[in-house]
């Protein structure tokens, strides 16, 4: 492992544990039921507080599998090339994403034919997909 990839290792670990301590946030919420509140307006307020922390979770979950992804392809020695045509992605673009799965050439060809995108919208909307045969989402 060079210098670099360490680097880069120390990124992902550090996301992975912001993210897993962001998880923790969520799971130690509780919530009050929606129906006993006396007020309509409180009623309204709680279920919005309810459907933003699950949309945060959501993306925290969306972006974790993405982290763990690229830590699991750095055990194997396949971090830092391209799932598409196995060229290195350039450092500086791991640097910026340390998750990137695709050189900026095959990121930009994927984004033009409308292939499934890899940003946080694509999260947020379950458009994420592996490489694999099988197409299975991430």
């Amino acid at each position: 492992m060079t210098r670099d990839d360490a680097r880069l290792r120390r990124l992902l670990e550090e996301e992975r544990r912001q993210l897993l301590n962001d998880m923790a946030h969520f799971q130690a919420i509780t919530y009050d039921d929606i129906t006993a509140g006396n007020h309509l307006a409180d009623s309204g307020t709680t279920a919005y507080d309810q459907a933003s922390d699950l949309a945060l979770r959501r993306q925290i979950e969306r972006r974790l599998q993405r982290i763990e992804h690229a830590l699991k392809k750095l055990a194997t020695n396949t971090y830092g090339y391209c799932e598409n045509c196995g060229e290195p992605i350039d450092f500086a673009r791991l640097k910026a994403l340390p998750d990137a799965r695709f050189c900026l050439r095959c990121q930009r060809q994927r984004e033009t034919d409308g292939a499934p995108m890899l940003g946080p919208r694509a999260f947020e909307e379950g458009r994420f997909h592996s490489h694999n045969e099988k197409d299975e989402t991430i």
